[in-house]
Protein backbone atom coordinates (compact mmCIF):
# COMPACT_ATOMS: atom_id res chain seq x y z
CA UNK A 1 0.00 0.00 0.00
CA UNK A 2 2.78 2.36 0.52
CA UNK A 3 4.38 1.54 -2.78
CA UNK A 4 0.95 2.54 -3.81
CA UNK A 5 1.26 6.10 -2.37
CA UNK A 6 4.41 6.87 -3.29
CA UNK A 7 3.42 6.01 -7.17
CA UNK A 8 0.55 7.88 -6.85
CA UNK A 9 2.70 10.91 -5.47
CA UNK A 10 5.12 10.56 -8.42
CA UNK A 11 2.10 10.36 -11.11
CA UNK A 12 0.26 13.44 -9.33
CA UNK A 13 4.02 15.64 -9.39
CA UNK A 14 4.47 14.23 -13.43
CA UNK A 15 0.41 14.84 -14.98
CA UNK A 16 -0.29 18.15 -12.76
CA UNK A 17 2.68 19.81 -13.02
CA UNK A 18 2.64 18.76 -16.97
CA UNK A 19 -0.68 19.93 -17.38
CA UNK A 20 -0.06 23.16 -15.65
CA UNK A 21 3.01 24.21 -17.51
CA UNK A 22 0.65 23.25 -20.83
CA UNK A 23 -2.17 25.46 -19.18
CA UNK A 24 0.56 28.54 -18.35
CA UNK A 25 2.25 28.33 -22.06
CA UNK A 26 -0.61 28.54 -23.64
CA UNK A 27 -2.48 30.82 -21.27
CA UNK A 28 -5.56 28.64 -21.30
CA UNK A 29 -7.51 28.29 -17.66
CA UNK A 30 -9.14 25.05 -18.98
CA UNK A 31 -6.01 23.03 -18.62
CA UNK A 32 -5.68 24.47 -15.25
CA UNK A 33 -8.87 23.19 -13.99
CA UNK A 34 -8.64 19.91 -15.59
CA UNK A 35 -5.59 19.39 -13.22
CA UNK A 36 -6.90 20.90 -10.67
CA UNK A 37 -9.59 17.67 -10.93
CA UNK A 38 -6.34 15.77 -11.18
CA UNK A 39 -4.96 16.62 -8.55
CA UNK A 40 -8.43 16.00 -6.35
CA UNK A 41 -8.61 12.63 -7.89
CA UNK A 42 -5.08 11.43 -7.02
CA UNK A 43 -5.56 13.30 -3.51
CA UNK A 44 -8.87 10.64 -2.76
CA UNK A 45 -7.53 8.02 -4.01
CA UNK A 46 -3.86 8.29 -2.08
CA UNK A 47 -6.28 8.70 0.83
CA UNK A 48 -7.95 5.50 0.04
CA UNK A 49 -4.98 3.72 -0.08
CA UNK A 50 -3.69 4.99 3.23
CA UNK A 51 -7.30 4.14 4.29
CA UNK A 52 -6.65 0.58 3.71
CA UNK A 53 -2.95 0.53 4.80
CA UNK A 54 -4.52 1.22 8.25
CA UNK A 55 -7.01 -1.28 7.83
CA UNK A 56 -4.80 -3.99 7.34
CA UNK A 57 -2.32 -3.36 10.11
CA UNK A 58 -4.97 -3.40 12.33
CA UNK A 59 -6.10 -6.78 11.13
CA UNK A 60 -2.45 -7.44 11.51
CA UNK A 61 -1.93 -6.27 14.67
CA UNK A 62 -5.22 -7.95 15.85
CA UNK A 63 -4.23 -11.70 13.96
CA UNK A 64 -0.81 -11.35 16.20
CA UNK A 65 -2.72 -11.45 19.35
CA UNK A 66 -4.35 -14.94 18.63
CA UNK A 67 -3.80 -17.93 19.58
CA UNK A 68 -2.38 -20.24 17.25
CA UNK A 69 -5.26 -21.82 16.96
CA UNK A 70 -7.93 -19.26 16.50
CA UNK A 71 -6.50 -17.66 13.42
CA UNK A 72 -8.86 -18.15 10.76
CA UNK A 73 -6.66 -16.43 8.09
CA UNK A 74 -9.19 -13.97 6.78
CA UNK A 75 -8.04 -10.79 5.07
CA UNK A 76 -11.20 -9.40 5.32
CA UNK A 77 -11.05 -6.13 6.83
CA UNK A 78 -14.65 -5.09 7.46
CA UNK A 79 -14.58 -5.26 11.31
CA UNK A 80 -10.98 -3.85 11.74
CA UNK A 81 -13.13 -0.62 11.09
CA UNK A 82 -11.50 2.17 14.00
CA UNK A 83 -13.73 4.94 13.35
CA UNK A 84 -11.42 6.80 10.67
CA UNK A 85 -13.10 6.91 7.09
CA UNK A 86 -11.14 6.99 3.94
CA UNK A 87 -12.22 11.28 4.09
CA UNK A 88 -10.21 11.37 7.52
CA UNK A 89 -6.85 9.68 6.05
CA UNK A 90 -7.50 12.17 3.26
CA UNK A 91 -6.92 14.79 5.43
CA UNK A 92 -4.43 13.42 7.29
CA UNK A 93 -1.29 15.47 7.84
CA UNK A 94 1.20 14.01 5.23
CA UNK A 95 -1.35 14.16 2.26
CA UNK A 96 -2.52 17.63 3.31
CA UNK A 97 1.09 19.01 3.14
CA UNK A 98 1.61 17.51 -0.12
CA UNK A 99 -1.46 17.72 -1.97
CA UNK A 100 -2.23 20.89 -0.19
CA UNK A 101 1.09 22.53 -1.80
CA UNK A 102 0.01 21.57 -5.30
CA UNK A 103 -3.44 23.26 -4.28
CA UNK A 104 -1.48 26.12 -3.35
CA UNK A 105 0.33 25.96 -6.38
CA UNK A 106 -2.64 26.08 -8.26
CA UNK A 107 -4.52 28.72 -6.47
CA UNK A 108 -1.18 31.00 -7.33
CA UNK A 109 -1.15 30.48 -11.33
CA UNK A 110 -5.12 31.19 -11.32
CA UNK A 111 -4.70 34.45 -9.59
CA UNK A 112 -1.77 35.46 -12.12
CA UNK A 113 -3.46 33.99 -15.05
Amino acid sequence: MANNSFLLKGWAITVVGGLLAFGFKELDCRYIFISLSVLFFFWILDGYYLHQEKLFRELYERTAKKKEDEIDFSMKTAKCENGESWFDCSCSKTLLVFYGGLLAVHIIIILIL
